[in-house]
């Protein structure tokens, strides 16, 4: 029966180990050993697993022969993992015994995780304005009633904090939409080149209110890539805002859009679109979490501009569904240059 029972639980897909009815380990498959270590046949099953929920679980099977669900805790070096241990009787020789299975579910913990967090910063997000709102209509029920000055800057106010709101709503449908149709490439061409071109027509105000010279070096003739038009006009729109927003006054962004080349990050024809701007840069410790949801290098500065946190987690998923690259370079004082990589064919 000793052979048997290995090559069972040698068979067995995911790590398993099965103990015997004086509570030492009988068999133990290649996974588990991974997993756990090498020398665990023989042992008694407190020295070699050793978390106290998984011991408690294995002891009241051994007592009531009914089959239990634990969690085992481990470290593959890089990252904590979270396996689902199933806890099973299974007589040997016809004394007790117990066969545990471990399944990694660390992806649904960091799924349920994100989702948690994603919540929480959504409800921070519109807390803050959505609080402003209901002081300030308190206030102008009350002692503001008849004040004709403080009605007015009050109400500027409160349509600053429901224009953000509004503008967060917006991003999270956009976030949304974008997410779900990620695994569908869009096929459509693009004029790429005029694209931009009517992105800098369009953002001209805004930058001549912020004292930001706008500079694009594009093609004249059209430059198609496949693409769905209005979310690339999203890209385009968000990372040249960014670029006028947080430049500062006198500062320059310039858009350039290269004629297509091989690139090997594509590993075929592609075209680079690098929005450059001459502001104050970003830490570099900030660059890998650029993309996050709701994470801002100056949460302060990003609310009084407008933003919402999403944006460059809304061009990241876009650029994603493309099947193109983003790349973030910055120093601080020598300004940020965003450059996406979008292939040419299909």
């Amino acid at each position: 029966m000793q052979t048997d029972s290995r090559h069972v639980v040698a068979a067995v897909p995911l790590p398993a180990i099965l103990i015997r009815w004086d509570e030492r380990v009988e068999a133990a498959n290649a996974e588990a050993k991974a997993l756990l270590g090498e020398g665990l046949e023989g042992r008694h099953f407190i020295t070699a697993l050793r978390q106290p929920s998984l011991l408690d679980a294995i002891e009241g099977t051994f007592r009531d022969a009914a089959p239990r669900l634990t969690r085992y805790l481990a470290s593959d070096g890089r990252q904590d993992t979270t396996y689902e241990v199933s806890v099973r009787p299974l007589p040997l020789e016809g004394k007790p015994g117990v066969l545990l299975t471990f399944t990694d579910i660390t992806h649904l913990e960091q799924a349920g995780q994100m989702r948690r967090d994603f919540v929480a910063n959504v409800s921070h997000e519109l807390r803050t304005p959505l609080t402003a709102l209901l002081g300030f209509i308190e206030t102008l029920r009350g002692p503001a009633r008849e004040d004709a000055a403080a009605r007015d800057r009050f109400l500027g106010i409160m349509e600053d904090e429901a224009g953000r709101m509004e503008r967060l709503v917006g991003d999270l449908l956009s976030l949304s939409r974008v997410e779900a149709e990620e695994r569908v490439r869009p096929t459509e061409p693009v004029d790429l080149a005029g694209l931009v071109r009517s992105a800098i027509r369009g953002l001209a105000p805004l930058a001549e209110d912020a004292g930001v010279t706008l500079e694009t070096d594009a093609p004249e003739a059209v430059l198609e890539v496949p693409g769905d038009a209005d979310q690339l006009r999203q890209v385009v729109v968000n990372l040249i805002e960014n670029g006028v927003k947080y430049s500062g006054r006198g500062a320059e962004v310039r858009v350039h859009l290269a004629e297509p080349a091989y690139q090997p990050r594509l590993r075929g024809q592609g075209v680079e679109l690098a929005v450059t701007d001459t502001g104050p840069g970003i830490n570099p410790i900030h660059i890998p979490r650029l993309t996050e949801r709701f994470y801002r290098v100056d949460s302060h500065r990003a609310r009084e501009m407008g933003g919402t946190g999403l944006g460059l987690a809304i061009v990241k998923h876009i650029i994603n569904r493309h099947r193109g690259r983003l790349k973030i370079e910055s120093a601080p004082g020598k300004g940020t240059t965003f450059r996406v990589l979008l292939p040419r064919e299909v």
